[in-house]
This record gives structure tokens, sequence and C-alpha cells, in this order.
């Protein structure tokens, strides 16, 4: 249905148009299509946000009170910023005949539509409490079983239902349908990991894109019959068109990054986060790299993890680990000052990259 918006089908019977045969190509123009987009829309998008919400996202009143002083008025919702250009620039560039990108895609705008509504009303009651919890969880499950379960029927017998284990050469754990569920915590658990992250300005936003380009190179290799027989990876014909949809979206938070840049002109909010982090996650699934996500990924693990313990032990000790949670807050309360937390924050996450890109060799 979508096929007319891509140049790729008309590359045969134009000279000039034989270069979107090449993902590298391809992916290229997606980046640059992507950022463009964002710097077009962004402005006008920020103006009509601020109209809109007037007080901008309602602040914690648990959390730090500076963020009272200094973040009142910001408006949220800024993930349209991150969806928008990724999608138009998937569409164009993209082979629109590949499952795979449909598959992310529908995670993507799943997640991006229920984290709009848990925005809308979050600013509408002027309260930090959107969506019920459990219909969220509900909603956010459902979708990654979905996904997982489509993912799985593209699979070849002998991956099918299995989860790959990182350094060893052939090492696949079957699961059997329980597999569905595997995928689905992988997704929904990457959605709510990022948008734990997403606390300070930039935070968020440069982890994801980090791990994007991570799994842009993955998806490449792993899409790659030559390169995935050399690095003794499991080949899965197809995911490699998912390298144009990470590019796009790399290119996405390029342009956000421009207005959240410290002090922010927009928030992502759960309009961004929800869906980065089920992009991510699907991503994994489809190229059976879900134990490398939690590697890649592991500054968002951490963030999880922090709130996880800090719950815990409240309700069982009476005594908080952390002084706040997520762990971000932990080291405002320190007194760091926020731009330290966040670039030694992005410094992890380039090294947990690292870690996770050298699991592809180490076998």
């Amino acid at each position: 249905m979508f096929q007319f918006l891509s140049l790729l089908p008309h590359a045969d019977q134009y000279a000039f148009l034989r270069l979107f045969k090449y993902l590298s190509f391809r992916g290229g123009g997606a980046v640059l299509t992507s950022l463009l987009v964002a710097f077009v829309i962004g402005p006008r998008l920020i103006a009509w946000l601020k109209l809109r919400q007037g007080k901008g996202q309602p602040i914690r009143s648990d959390g730090p009170q500076r963020h009272i002083l200094e973040k009142q008025g910001t408006p949220t919702m800024g993930g349209m910023l991150i969806l928008l250009p990724a999608v138009v620039s998937t569409l164009f560039w993209a082979d629109l005949a590949d499952i795979y990108v449909w598959i992310v895609l529908l995670v993507t705008l799943s997640y991006g539509l229920l984290g709009f509504a848990d925005d809308y009303l979050k600013i509408t009651r002027r309260s930090s409490g959107g969506v019920n919890g459990w219909l969220r969880l509900g909603i956010e499950f459902g979708v990654a079983f979905i996904a997982t379960w489509l993912l799985m029927r593209q699979e070849t017998p002998e991956l099918q239902n299995m989860l790959a284990v990182p350094f060893f050469k052939s090492m696949l754990v079957p699961f059997g349908l329980f597999f569905i569920v595997i995928g689905g915590i992988v997704i929904a658990g990457a959605a709510n990991a990022v948008n734990f992250t997403d606390g300070l300005d930039g935070l968020a936003i440069v982890p994801v894109m980090i791990a994007a380009a991570t799994f842009l190179l993955i998806a490449y290799l792993v899409g790659n019959v030559k390169f995935a027989n050399y690095l003794e990876l499991h080949y899965i014909a197809g995911t490699g068109e998912l390298t144009v949809f990470l590019a796009a979206l790399v290119g996405a938070g390029l342009g956000f990054l421009w207005y959240n840049a410290p002090p922010a002109m927009v928030f992502m909010g759960d309009t961004g986060s929800l869906p980065l982090g089920g992009a991510l996650g699907a991503v994994a699934v489809a190229v059976k790299h879900e134990i490398v996500l939690a590697i890649v990924g592991g500054l968002f693990v951490l963030e999880t993890v922090s709130v996880i313990v800090q719950v815990l032990s409240f309700k069982l000790t009476g005594r908080r680990v952390f002084r706040m949670a997520p762990i971000h807050h932990h080291f405002e309360q320190l007194g760091w000052k926020e731009p330290t937390i966040v670039i030694r924050f992005w410094i992890v996450a380039v090294v947990l990259a690292l870690v996770g890109l050298s699991t592809l060799k180490l076998r």
C-alpha cells in the first residue's frame, strides 16, 4: 500500500536510482532525511506544543526540587519530533516489501500512541499519573507478544523459538512457544527501561542513538549472508533492511537532541521513550540478539534495576538504597551537576556498546 512512497522499486528503471539498491546508501539517506525533517518541523511543533500545553509537563513533586524551578513550563510529547521524521524517512528509503520493517514499525507506532495517550492524560489532569499502570502494561505486553509471534513466523525452523547466547558460536536455547513470553519481556522491558532513563535533558536520547547505531551494524551483518557466515552469526534473511529503520532513528534522534540539549526546549515524554525502547527490543528479537541488547543497553538496565531495588527495599525494610530513584536522581542528590551526570552516562553507554559489539567476534 505504501510502496509508492519508496524509490527502491524504481531502481531498475532509471540508472541514477541504482544506488538505492545498496543498504549503505539508503541508510545514509535515511539519516539525513530524518534529520532534515526534524529540523523543518521542530520549531513549529515545539511552538504548537507550548501553545496547547500551557504550563508544560507536570513535574513530579517527589523528584529533585530544582526540577520544579528549572524545568517547569517545558512542553512534553517531543517524541513526535522523533517518530514523525523516523517513520517518514523509513517509508521513503526502506524496502516496504520487507516484513521485518513493518513489524518493527507496528511496535514503534503502537507504543508511540500509548505514550501519547499517557502524556495527554498527565497534561489534562495536571498530574504525573497517566494511563492506568496495569492497563498500560497490558497493552505493552499485548503488542510485544503479537510482534514476537509475527517475528517467530518469519524464522527458519533451526532458529524458530530459539534464544541465541552470545560468546558461543552456535549455542541456541530452545523455548518453544514460551519464546513469545521471552520476546515480550525483551520488547516491553526495553520500552520501560528507556522510559525510566528519560529524566534529564539529553540523558535518554544519546544512549538510544548509540544502541540504535550498534544494532544498525548488527542488523546489517546478520542480514548479509557473507558477513554472517564469516563472523559465525545466525543469518536471518531480510533483517538487513532494519538498517534503514535504525539509521532513520539515529537521524531523528540527532534532530531531537538539537532541541533537547540542556536547557531542553522540549521533553520527549512517554511519546518518545516508550516507542524508542520498544523499537530497540523488537529489532533485538528480530536479529536474535536479545541478550546483547541487555549488554548494549546496560545503562537502561541499570536505571530499571535501581528502581526495582529501591521499591523492594523500601517495602521490605522501610529503608531506601538510593537517595532517589532512578539512579540518575541519586547522583543529583549527591550534588552532581546535570551535565556531569548526562555526559558520564553517555560515556558508560559508549563503553557498553563496544562490549556488546565484541560479542560478534568473540565466539
